[in-house]
């Protein structure tokens, strides 16, 4: 017979006390609060319920109770919660909801990614048995400086969930998987993964009811259930969530030891709990919808949608603003990653009421926190309501931002667009427009031409417009401002004019991408050409849309592959050209330029200066015709060699050690760039 206690109310979620295992949950608005327990780990089985007493397990407004005996490991728990009924005033309560904690650190739901049972519900459980994580005597963090980070942007489950991956069925699609695959990391050269989101997520939250998207399944992750426990589905072997979090630190200890930083995708500004049109609620919505959620109490409590996914977190309420910061300590002391960055972070910048704070709490904390002080924090600076904050976003000198600004001038200026000189070479150099304020440096621009969302690269340079049909929306989805351009054609073809122009100009974007001052990402795949067929928005596709096709990999690694790799080499092994600490002045660079005003010029040249002599020319024609460029004077006793011409074919496109004989010209081929290096 288990003995109960009222408890204590710190720390909130489960934890181990003297005579019991105690639970804590905030709720300021419940009026019932009851407690349910499975003893014996499974989750469809009766459970255990006991009601909590206002007067004895509520402090202030938070509720907790303390039970005797039971199991320290194989429980699982969830609440059951009532309240006011007035949706008017912001409340959802239904007590005939299990609800899930919003502080447990595992949570078990259905075993298997995308497995049968669609109602699967999701409780948390917890371990006191098992001895802590052995990271091992040797292990230490990388601890990479900002400036030399190259980041691949990836999802752990399509990097391995390919029968081509030649893993075990058991193991594709998982943190193991991923550790099988460093020795491509490594091979390509990156330094940093930032992974699509990791929390605990429900893939099939597509499929609860009838609906136009009933046919996809979640694949990306941006629809969060919990923000401490490691995605289950992601376990090998359909091994739960101990098992997850266990392969997900033997994740980072190997990234770690291979010199491979860690970064989390992580999503605070909306839940998985959608709207009141389609809601699905599972915790925060039944808990206290009005503390958690943004809500338009002049609209009939109606939420908020800054998010574009139905709700919106209310991220500086001070209890939402503690369990952020809650999460990400965890995910930090325990977990050992590196550092995050902020879905839609605009949306973090928000007061209660929705209005934009010029310095918003939570992003202060953030930056202040001393558990975070060695995170790297990253903000994609922009939300679905209009707030674009892209080298506005308040930073205390701290925060790196995507830099939307980046991505579109490259592809304008690559594709031949008339006008884009100046703001290609405001890039390149380091966006100090954007990022020259205060303290700020040139790496808290991250440079990206490709992300998850949008095209591929492959696909920037295949489509004119997005082919989104599959995904149920009528069209409606994604980004119609891509900046793409087809060369010709609309989508696939066997022209072999067609074909070897688009392989110009990924690699022009790849070079432009790795010799840009400022910390580059790539998208994974984009080093093989992989394509979702112009679905800029594939979101819902557990399937080659989405997956690391490692046969194709295999196809293209002498030519393709190889020319991706040995540039993000050439960036790595030339910080003080590529990866500066400060703002370009006008002694490391040169621009061989004075046509700047004319908008029909597409045709850009500069040398980065280096200290010792060895200074780069780089040059950009993004014109339809040849350019015959009159080379400058190298550095005295030097020669140019020529390292990068993307017009020519593998292995001719890059040579390390260079090609002598460059002369006092160069004639760059219509769409085409080049990277000439001073040697002795």
């Amino acid at each position: 017979m288990l003995k109960i206690f009222p408890g204590q109310a710190f720390p909130l979620g489960v934890s181990e006390v003297d005579n019991g295992i105690n639970f804590a949950i905030f709720s300021q608005h419940a009026t019932s609060v009851t407690i349910c327990l499975s003893l014996d780990g499974r989750i469809d089985d009766g459970m255990l319920e006991f009601k909590l007493d206002p007067d004895d397990n509520r402090t202030g407004d938070i509720w907790h109770i303390c039970i005797q005996d039971l199991q320290r490991k194989n429980v699982l728990y969830g609440y059951r919660i009532d309240g006011p009924q007035g949706w008017h005033h912001g409340h959802r309560y239904d007590d005939g909801t299990m609800l899930l904690d919003p502080y447990a650190k595992f949570v078990e739901g259905r075993r298997f990614f995308g497995g049968e049972n669609k109602s699967s519900g999701f409780l948390g459980t917890y371990d006191f048995e098992s001895l802590p994580f052995d990271w091992g005597n040797d292990y230490k963090l990388p601890n990479i400086p900002e400036k030399d980070l190259v980041i691949y942007e990836m999802n752990v489950r399509g990097f391995t969930a390919d029968e081509s991956s030649g893993l075990p069925s058991s193991t594709r699609g998982s943190y193991l998987g991923v550790i099988e695959k460093i020795p491509h990391l490594l091979e390509l050269g990156v330094n940093a993964v930032e992974l699509l989101p990791v929390f605990e997520f429900d893939e099939l939250e597509f499929q609860r009811h009838p609906n136009p998207r009933d046919h996809m399944i979640n694949t990306w992750g941006y629809s969060t259930i919990n923000f401490f426990a490691p995605m289950s589905r992601y376990a090998s072997a359909g091994g739960g969530p101990l098992n997850a979090s266990q392969e997900f630190k033997q994740m980072v200890k190997a990234l770690h030891a291979a010199g491979i930083e860690v970064i989390l995708d992580v999503v605070y500004n909306h839940t998985n709990e959608g709207d009141d049109v389609n809601p699905y609620t599972t915790s925060f919505r039944g808990i206290d919808n009005k503390v958690y959620y943004m809500l338009d109490l002049k609209n009939n409590g109606q939420y908020f949608n800054f998010s574009g996914c139905g709700n919106t977190l209310n991220c500086n309420h001070p209890v939402v603003m503690e369990l952020i910061l809650e999460s990400l300590r965890h995910w930090v002391v325990e977990y050992h990653v590196d550092g995050f960055r902020f879905d839609l972070a605009s949306v973090l910048c928000r007061g209660t009421d929705g209005a934009p704070l010029s310095a918003p709490p939570l992003i202060r904390a953030i930056s202040k926190d001393a558990i975070l002080s060695r995170c790297k924090i990253i903000a994609e600076p922009w939300d679905c309501g209009g707030l674009y904050l892209v080298g506005r976003f308040p930073n205390w000198d701290r925060w790196a931002e995507w830099n939307g600004i980046y991505r579109d001038d490259i592809r304008k200026f690559i594709k031949g667009d008339c006008g884009m000189k100046g703001s290609f070479a405001t890039r390149v150099a380091g966006s100090s427009d954007l990022y020259n304020v205060n303290k700020r440096k040139p790496y808290h621009g991250i440079n990206f031409v490709i992300a998850h969302d949008g095209f591929t690269l492959r696909d920037l340079v295949s489509y004119n417009v997005k082919h989104n049909d599959a995904n149920g929306e009528g069209g409606n989805d994604g980004c119609n401002d891509n900046f793409s351009w087809n060369c010709g054609f609309e989508g696939e073809t066997e022209d072999t004019s067609i074909k070897a122009l688009r392989s110009r100009q990924m690699k022009n974007f790849h070079l432009a991408l790795m010799t840009s001052q400022g910390t580059p990402m790539m998208l994974m795949g984009d080093e093989y050409g992989h394509t979702r067929y112009g679905n800029n928005n594939s979101y819902g596709h557990d399937n080659a849309l989405n997956h690391f096709l490692w046969e194709q990999l295999e196809a293209r690694k002498r030519d393709h592959f190889r020319f991706f790799s040995e540039v993000i080499k050439f960036r790595r092994k030339h910080p003080h050209l590529f990866s500066r600490e400060n703002f370009l002045n006008k002694n490391d660079i040169t621009w061989h330029e004075s046509n700047w005003d004319n908008p029909e010029s597409k045709f850009l040249a500069y040398t980065l200066h280096d200290d010792n002599g060895e200074d780069v020319y780089l040059a950009f024609n993004a014109h339809d015709y040849f350019v015959n460029v009159s080379l400058p004077s190298p550095p005295t006793n030097r020669r140019w060699f020529r390292v990068v011409d993307t017009n020519l074919e593998s292995p001719h496109d890059f040579v390390l050690d260079g090609i002598p004989g460059v002369g006092s010209s160069y004639n760059l081929a219509p769409y085409s760039s080049i990277l000439l290096k001073a040697n002795l």
